[in-house]
């Protein structure tokens, strides 16, 4: 199929909306034939459905066979630098290595936001935050104001740690509050949320917990790891944190992602977000290319 004007491909976007926006709103055989999870779905919540689509969960299917290119694997990539030392020239680096790759977002402290989003002015990628990091052990309402003040100095992503101790002590009420206060905020200035859960501390049974939480809360995503606690993602943490979530939610693997062939085991067991500061390194081997020297590993 050919173009000859931007007019066309305007059509044909339209075209393509109005068939999946017919498709979503379809009557109640349709949408069982299409969605196989039990709970509230995406013809439910349309505003969690976009979010996670533009998050980039509409692109996994691109990068799981063999033939994903370097640019559709930079596109579900965190590209992170958490190091407590991080200079104001690390971060730079960062935020063009980016613009440069295509990465998913830069991931950054929050005392690094208002740099990022200044490198990154007019590249179209967006600067992602920590929230309560990397204890998450800090009030709900201290994490509110922090997303808050995150997203004013123009940050369109937080990753929110959730209160490990409430949950590993029973108290699902208040992890569910702790990650509603930070959600809130979030989805207020049409931001993401990410739940980190860390999953190197938890049980499989409070690793489910974690992530109902999470959904019950509105989150958009959870997220497996800090990358400064006892281990990272693992693939089958991945695999029971997408069955938890099922389709509603995005999943974001961290922490111990090394190269290409672990950022794939990630996206086959159901991550859609691969948090990494090997992020260059995974492109290059997805080119084809030998790496070049990777950053010390931050994340």
């Amino acid at each position: 199929m050919s173009f000859s004007n931007n007019g066309d491909y305007e059509a044909l976007i339209e075209q393509i909306t109005d068939a999946i926006v017919a498709r979503l709103n379809g009557d109640s055989a349709d949408q069982a034939a299409m969605c196989g999870c039990t709970s509230e779905c995406f013809h439910r919540c349309p505003e969690r459905m976009h979010r996670i689509v533009d998050a980039g969960a509409a692109r996994i299917g691109l990068v799981l066979g063999q033939t994903g290119s370097a640019r559709e694997w930079a596109s579900l990539i965190d590209h992170t630098l958490l190091k407590p030392e991080a200079t104001d020239d690390d971060i730079k680096k960062l935020c063009q290595e980016a613009a440069s790759y295509r990465f998913a977002s830069v991931c950054v402290n929050p005392t690094w936001v208002r740099v990022a989003a200044c490198n990154l002015i007019g590249s179209g990628i967006p600067v992602c935050t920590v929230i309560g990091f990397p204890l998450g052990a800090t009030l709900p309402d201290v994490k509110a104001y922090e997303a808050r003040r995150a997203i004013f100095d123009g940050a369109r992503e937080v990753d929110m740690v959730i209160n490990v101790g409430a949950l590993k002590s029973g108290d699902d009420c208040l992890v569910e509050h702790d990650i509603r206060s930070v959600a809130q905020v979030a989805h207020e200035y049409d931001a993401i949320c990410k739940v980190i859960i860390e999953t190197a501390l938890l049980t499989d049974d409070e690793k489910v917990r974690a992530c109902q939480a999470a959904k019950k809360a509105g989150a958009d995503f959870v997220k497996t790891s800090t990358g400064f606690s006892k281990g990272g993602a693992t693939v089958a943490d991945v695999a029971l944190m997408r069955r938890t979530v099922g389709s509603e939610l995005g999943v974001k693997a961290s922490g111990g992602v090394k190269g290409l062939e672990d950022a794939r085991k990630m996206v086959e067991a159901g991550a859609t977000r691969i948090g990494a500061s090997v992020g260059v390194k995974i492109a290059q081997e997805a080119a084809g290319k030998t790496p070049t020297t990777a950053r010390a590993s931050a994340y």
